[in-house]
């Protein structure tokens, strides 16, 4: 009999529960009690939402980050936090955002905050984690007290338990080192930990650990195989069975290294590594569990069930109950239940699966498996008819957009003027001081702005009253840019729900949940639009928010755009054409809103490319091929202006070295980029290659709730300075300004503006 289990559930709950809960906490508007109340009726919900599968993770809930939740498992907390006062929690949320709740911080030496953890990507997902820290002093004990209260929370309810934890290669591998020394030379100290948290959850009954390795499907450092045998080799004494788990991608060169490790299991996934099943099948120990992840746990399409049975049927045969199936991934990077949906378009609905879905469609794969096909006929049938649904609907392919695509040629890409000669032009034509100051697009959005948006979705405010609206909200916000002396403004955005929802809605072939949240990080949750189809701009869809705003003010107006690179990488992509593809039909509308603004005698325009560098594929040998068309996707919609026309870009979290060379290529006029957490480092890629553009290296981390100093900012700036030259530096925050309040925003642009002066005076 296979056996069916899950990776891992979304954490944050249908109507983001979590999210409320921690923010009404962190407010001081609610206790730590309610807080703990919330999180452990989540958790019993997604327990019993999995019933009936074989295994149920466990330890997969965080209030904030699974990797920070490693972080603490093993005590290694900063040294900044390890002294203030309060319980784990209160730590934990200063790591994580910089402060812990108000009232956790009053009776505190923490006051002013502490600077948070350093963020970026995990993997190739838009999830973030925080980045675990490590010194040559690093020392590790266990703190288990958080998964074995859950263990027991779960075993309370009759859960099948499977604890999580992330294994301790991936651990090392995803830190960074605060020193000059080698973060791997810590193995030694860090697997006793490990072997004792095994231990630990061997006393409380545990049969079966998922031991999450996703580095195994990257191109291993030199020596870290190795470190894999030595490390696995250790924690084969302990007794629990360990389930070794990959996802993500291939394990290509790290196949035969995965099947000498002395494991229990090992989890495939199978959607993205289809063509290494049977070699993995072949190589395991015959007495070693195989678990396939034939269920996209990143993407929200249907699987295809008949087509995946006629794979699996044999393999199961084959192997018994020796053959477990799950999703590819953990759940967390898919909105929890389709069946929330009220308003999403019923042909396109048929063709989806949120996470309770995809549990129905394992469970539905474990009975024909176990008691053959007839046992879900019905399922089956209905299964086939959405999927023969899609693929014959008139309505995922457009010849127009189509014929567009076919005629791109490499000119549709280039600036009329080299760099040096736009930027003299620009400079005539702006005349902005040195150290220009500017915003990253948005400002906060208040209660009211939210509640005008509701109600012109449900009716309640016509077309004209929500205009007034938010042409009401950007008046106030250049008011704002304007008193606080800001040098070149933007229009704040309160018309825009999400940097990419916003544009998916005034594009053809895109499709939109009112539930499809996905956490991003901490409370922060997104609703990534449904791209089903060829992809075509109907009208303008920024032109007039930015004219109006510009109508107010001499200074200059930015135009605020997502890239199309981004919004491809922050959407549920269509499975049927190359992703390539849809990019170049994003290009090609966003190109043409470029250029209406720039009829529109709007001077300065942001192209967001945030996600640019997080579409990376996991393996180098392929990052050549994914950044050329990315980047030719960003040139297409970037470069139909005139040279007086100024072109930025924005990215976040972006590890610039090892693609410097492919930002460079981009020829974007400024690039503004996340620095402030990492205190420059970011920078460094600049050490030792010219960059020849503009730069803005944020200095103002909008991810926590503490106001930088302006002393701050000038020493950030200064670090900058040391590897840009200053003439071609900006002055702005890391990132836009939406999920912070006024009462911050305030104060800390005041001091980046007077930072900027500063840096002016020296010069």
């Amino acid at each position: 009999m296979a056996r069916i289990h899950n990776l891992g559930f979304p954490r944050i709950g249908a109507r983001r529960e979590l999210k409320f809960a921690l923010e009404s906490y962190w407010k001081g508007q609610s206790s730590r009690e309610e807080l703990t109340a919330t999180a452990a009726a989540l958790r019993q919900r997604h327990w019993a939402q999995q019933a009936g599968l074989d295994l149920v993770p466990v330890g997969d809930f965080s209030f904030y980050d699974q990797v920070l939740d490693m972080s603490f498992t093993l005590g290694n907390l900063p040294e900044r936090v390890r002294d203030f006062r309060g319980d784990e929690l209160d730590n934990y949320f200063r790591v994580a955002r910089g402060r812990s709740a108000q009232s956790a911080e009053e009776h505190t030496q923490c006051c002013g905050g502490v600077a948070a953890g350093e963020m970026t990507k995990w993997f190739d997902t838009n999830y973030h984690y925080i980045v675990p820290e490590f010194t040559q002093d690093t020392a590790f004990t266990l703190n288990a007290s958080r998964l074995i209260e859950q263990l027991r929370e779960a075993k309370a309810q009759n859960v099948a338990a499977k604890p999580v934890i992330i294994g301790p290669l991936t651990y090392l591998a995803l830190g960074k080192e605060k020193d000059d020394s080698d973060r791997f030379d810590l193995l030694a100290r860090l697997l006793p930990v490990y072997l004792e948290l095994l231990n630990a959850l061997a006393a409380e009954g545990v049969e079966w650990v998922q031991v999450d390795e996703p580095i195994l499907v990257t191109e291993l450092p030199s020596g870290l195989d190795a470190a894999f045998e030595q490390a696995y080799h250790a924690l084969a004494a302990v007794p629990v069975k360990l389930l070794l788990a990959t996802y993500f991608g291939r394990l290509q060169e790290n196949l035969s290294l995965v099947t000498r490790l002395p494991v229990a299991g090992v989890h495939l996934d199978a959607v993205n590594a289809a063509d290494e099943v049977a070699a993995l099948a072949a190589q395991l120990p015959q007495d070693s569990v195989l678990s396939l992840g034939v269920i996209n746990g990143r993407n929200i399409w249907k699987t295809d069930l008949n087509a995946t049975l006629q794979w699996l049927t044999p393999l199961a045969t084959a192997r018994g109950e020796r053959l477990w199936v799950a999703p590819s991934c953990s759940l967390l990077h898919v909105p929890v239940d389709l069946a929330s949906e009220q308003t999403l378009d019923t042909e396109i609905a048929s063709w989806l699966a949120f996470a309770l879905q995809k549990l129905d469609e394992l469970r539905i794969l474990g009975a024909a498996l176990n008691q053959g096909r007839n046992s879900g006929a019905r399922e089956l049938a209905d299964n086939q008819a959405a999927i023969d649904s899609r693929r014959q609907s008139p309505r995922v392919t457009n010849p127009a957009v189509q014929a567009a695509v076919a005629t791109i040629t490499s000119s549709l890409g280039q600036r009329r003027s080299p760099y040096a000669e736009r930027a003299a032009r620009q400079s005539a034509l702006l005349k902005l001081p040195l150290f220009p100051t500017t915003t990253i697009g948005s400002f906060p959005q208040t209660a009211d702005i939210r509640q005008a948006r509701r109600q012109f979705k449900s009716g309640e405010l016509d077309q004209a009253s929500y205009t007034q609206a938010m042409q009401a909200e950007i008046a106030h916000c250049v008011r704002e840019q304007e008193a606080l002396r800001l040098d070149v403004l933007v229009h704040g955005e309160p018309e825009r729900n999400d940097m990419v929802e916003y544009f998916g809605e005034q594009l053809d072939g895109y499709a939109f949940s009112q539930f499809g949240w996905v956490q991003s990080y901490g409370s922060r949750c997104v609703k990534p639009p449904i791209l089903f189809g060829d992809i075509s701009r109907p009208q303008p869809m920024t032109v007039a928010w930015s004219t109006y705003a510009q109508s107010l003010t001499d200074k200059p107006m930015k135009g605020m755009l997502t890239g199309p690179v981004t919004i491809l990488n922050w959407s549920f992509v269509r499975d049927d054409q190359p992703r390539s593809a849809s990019c170049l039909q994003l290009a090609l509308a966003i190109r043409q809103e470029v250029q209406d603004l720039e009829k529109a005698g709007v001077r300065i325009i942001q192209i967001d490319e945030a996600a640019l560098r997080e579409g990376l594929p996991l393996r180098r040998a392929q990052w050549q091929t994914y950044l050329d068309w990315a980047v030719e996707s960003f040139r297409i919609s970037a470069n139909g202006v005139a040279d007086e026309t100024q072109i930025h870009t924005h990215m976040c979290y972006s590890e610039f070295n090892d693609i410097i060379e492919s930002i460079a290529a981009m020829d974007a006029d400024v690039i503004t980029i996340e620095t402030s957490r990492s205190d420059m480092e970011l920078l460094d890629a600049f050490k030792h290659f010219e960059y020849p553009n503009e730069i803005g290296p944020g200095v103002y981390d909008i991810h926590s709730p503490n106001i930088p100093t302006q002393e701050y900012m000038v020493k950030l700036m200064q670090l900058a300075a040391e590897r840009v030259p200053a003439q071609r530096l900006w002055v702005n925050p890391d990132c836009g300004l939406k999920t912070r309040q006024w009462a911050e925003v305030r104060p800390a642009l005041a001091n980046m503006v007077a930072a900027a002066r500063a840096l002016r005076a020296t010069l």
